[in-house]
């Protein structure tokens, strides 16, 4: 069998080293006792009973382990960290944001979220350290909760004592007169809930911490940034960075999630360091839908402003951001929302303010799209309710207002600079793809039918951010070859799926010119690349990526210096041409980089590599047809079509839109978190109180695409693993209110449930619907 990538045939297979599959002698299992409430004043925790029980080797309250850091992030923990881009957001406000409100390890005296860990057992296997938590007692006295941002901004009840439950406030353009909503022929307003979803990796978080006997740690985890766990664990251990080594191996999945350091890692380290004796935990589907991150959960309140013929004049979002219970990273993520407020469209005047809101919910974190999905819904959704209030077909109105090719590269009223696009051109196609034509007169013809089910086509066209911001556009990386004809690539990356084995080598191995079976590649281990930056933020092809075709032309120019050399004649007589170098002016002079690296050693070039910031986009088409008996909602089709440069890999680009925009619809019909009146997360029945999107659910998605090269990496590449979670959603909630033209859309709030649709379709509809 012939397979797509490299990597497929061991995972499918059953061959997968994942961190749960490595077998280290001795090992032992960590399990935590967490709270069941959100908020409460912690008065005890008894770990005595814990520590009787057969194979139970240790037990411990934060009360058992003063010595034990704080998790990250501390003030000074920020301050050692260098801009990696979702760092450079938490350092907005680091003094006013973290100080005074450091997320510990095990809680110490309150508890400020439901699942927060308040003891760790560790066993002899994961039975018995489960035995063993379940005899820690704790007594707990319940404090309201307060699990919206809109319940907690106002500071009626603090989550620290003495400091603003706002941790962050930011702006991006600048504000708006009075006289330009007042002169404008159309102003359109809607309140939008962006609900707390789980970004559900297929395997959850997990570490596995070694002390090696040279007073060093190797951790093994499935993490998107080797290289940021080994700095941040090490300086909370209090260590230098060559003390500790972090390798990722297989691993199911992350979103977004698995970016950074939590506090069962700090724990994990530290009990493997103070017991010299290897600690693993492994994160189950239960415990992570109760502890582990949570993405989007922001409050918004936009307003559009245009002429009368549907010209933009001025766009205002006002963002209340759930950023959990710590300012963690998710505290200045939602500026990214801020910042792509403009859209793919000239609006001359835009403004978006942001207060990141602590609550009592699991810390917020990057979550696939990371702060533009929120962007889009909320603009998308607006411009929808904008061109229903001018009598315009809401495609003509997009049309009206794009950016003009001409004019990239484009400065935006809030604050970013769009590399390049033809955002036109991808509606166009996606217009055509779902033959947009021929569903407005299907759904004319529907609404003169009183038995035929309400049809709603619904539009959605973004700009997103890819590759990070200034400061975080850089990788490390290098290339090898050996004597034996294999050449090794390195770099700072780590996939967590995104077929890193298979693109990168095929990359290097078309830059040299060589079989791309003589290329492997090693990432995610800091013992292998010492310096990186890892894989978030769509970053790996357009930034690793070009870092890989950067050292590669290093090696092809060494390779000749050499040669040149060895012949003794002039460098500019000799040349590269698939995988030799020859003497252009002796015939016979020829060697195979083997060959060459037999005479003269190995070789072997490293260096670091930067980008810039790119801009993919896209146009999304959801048609939807309605049941207002039952509320459901059953998509007919979805079109895609996304911009993301040049395609390294068009088979895995596809791949990735086809996967983001399922999550994109899990996010309008079916993902929320509800919680009850002790802010604990009502999904004690697991993935049927928290549904996603299975098989079933799949419509029929085409998966189209447009190429406008990004001008700032040498590859023309942008990012494309985000596109559907960022353009799909607004496109499917578009369509339903589309169908059932309420005169209210703000009543349709993600996800669109049964219930949610069914009280909608007995709303008031807009004048003359039927």
């Amino acid at each position: 069998m012939a397979w797509t990538r490299r990597e497929d045939e061991r995972l499918v297979t059953g061959k997968g080293r994942y961190v749960a599959d490595i077998e280290v002698p001795g090992c032992l299992d960590a399990v935590f006792v967490r709270s069941r409430i959100g908020h409460g004043t912690l008065r005890s925790v008894d770990c005595g009973p814990a520590r009787a029980v057969p194979g139970v080797v240790g037990a411990w309250a934060a009360t058992d382990l003063a010595e034990m850091p704080p998790c990250v992030h501390s003030a000074a923990a920020l301050q050692d960290l260098p801009p990696v881009p979702h760092t450079v957001l938490a350092k907005l406000s680091s003094d006013e944001a973290v100080a005074g409100r450091e997320w510990p390890a095990l809680v110490k005296e309150r508890v400020r979220y439901a699942g927060e860990a308040l003891a760790v057992v560790l066993g002899e296997d994961r039975y018995r350290a489960e035995d063993g938590a379940a005899e820690v007692t704790f007594e707990i006295d319940p404090l309201p909760a307060m699990v919206t941002p809109s319940a907690a901004a106002d500071d009626s009840l603090l989550l620290f004592d003495g400091l603003s439950n706002v941790a962050l406030q930011g702006e991006a353009g600048k504000p708006i007169e009075d006289a330009v909503w007042r002169e404008a022929a159309a102003v359109v307003e809607g309140r939008y809930r962006q609900s707390l979803l789980m970004p559900s990796p297929m395997e959850c978080r997990t570490i596995l911490a070694v002390p090696e006997g040279d007073d060093t740690l190797t951790v093994w985890s499935g993490h998107q940034m080797p290289h940021r766990l080994r700095r941040e664990l090490a300086t909370l251990l209090g260590w230098s960075l060559d003390r500790v080594r972090v390798v990722v191996p297989d691993t199911g999945g992350a979103f977004g999630s698995k970016s950074a350091s939590f506090p069962e890692f700090v724990v994990v380290a530290f009990l493997a360091s103070k017991l010299k004796r290897p600690v693993r935990w492994i994160e189950d589907r239960k415990e992570s839908m109760t502890a582990a991150t949570r993405g989007r959960g922001q409050d918004q309140h936009a307003r559009l402003a245009s002429n009368a013929d549907g010209r933009l004049l001025a766009y205002q979002l006002n963002i209340d951001a759930d950023v959990g219970a710590y300012p963690h990273l998710g505290v200045g993520l939602p500026m990214q929302t801020a910042w792509m407020a403009t859209g793919p469209y000239a609006t001359p005047e835009v403004h978006a303010t942001v207060r990141s809101v602590l609550t009592n919910t699991m810390v917020t974190y990057p979550y696939r799209g990371a702060g533009r999905p929120e962007a889009v819904i909320a603009l998308e959704r607006s411009m929808d309710t904008l061109a229903r209030k001018l009598g315009m077909d809401p495609a003509e109105l997009r049309r009206r207002n794009f950016i003009a090719p001409e004019s990239f590269p484009y400065d935006t009223p809030s604050g970013r600079t769009y590399d390049s696009g033809n955002y036109a051109a991808a509606l166009d196609l996606a217009l055509k793809t779902v033959d947009y034509d021929r569903w407005r007169a299907e759904q004319a013809r529907r609404r003169t039918d009183a038995t035929a089910k309400p049809l709603g086509i619904g539009l959605s066209c973004y700009v997103e951010r890819s590759g990070g911001e200034p400061g975080g556009l850089h990788e490390f990386g290098s290339i090898e070859a050996n004597p034996d004809g294999t050449i090794i690539a390195r770099c700072g990356a780590a996939s967590s799926g995104q077929g890193h084995e298979t693109v990168f080598p095929a990359l290097v191995a078309k830059t040299l010119g060589v079989d791309e079976e003589r290329v492997r590649l090693i990432e995610g281990d800091t013992g292998e690349q010492p310096e990186g930056l890892g894989s978030f933020a769509s970053r790996t092809a357009q930034v690793a990526g070009a870092l890989l075709q950067h050292v590669s032309h290093l090696l092809i120019g060494e390779a000749r210096k050499r040669a040149a050399g060895l012949w003794k004649v002039p460098l500019e007589q000799v040349e590269w041409s698939d995988g030799t170098v020859h003497d252009t002016q002796n015939g016979s002079a020829v060697m195979d980089l083997s060959e060459l690296v037999k005479a003269t050693g190995t070789l072997k070039v490293n260096d670091r590599f930067e980008t810039r910031t790119a801009f993919p986009f896209g146009a999304h088409v959801a048609v939807a047809e309605v049941d207002p008996e039952l509320g459901t909602v059953q998509l007919l089709q979805v079109v895609t079509v996304d911009d993301c440069g040049v395609q390294l890999n068009p088979t895995l680009v596809r791949g990735q839109a086809f996967g983001s925009c399922l999550q994109g619809i899990g996010q309008a019909l079916y993902e929320a978190i509800p919680y009850d009146d002790d802010g604990a997360p009502m999904l004690g029945n697991g993935l049927l109180d928290y549904l996603l999107p299975t098989f079933t659910e799949v419509p029929p998605i085409e998966v189209r695409d447009t190429c406008t090269p990004s001008p700032g990496s040498p590859l023309g590449a942008k990012g494309a693993g985000e596109s559907g979670c960022i353009g799909t959603p607004a496109a499917v909630v578009n369509a339903v209110i589309d169908a059932l033209q309420v005169a209210e859309p703000d009543l349709l709030q993600m996800p669109l449930t049964p219930d949610v649709v069914w009280r909608a379709a007995r709303a008031p509809k807009l004048e003359g619907a039927r």
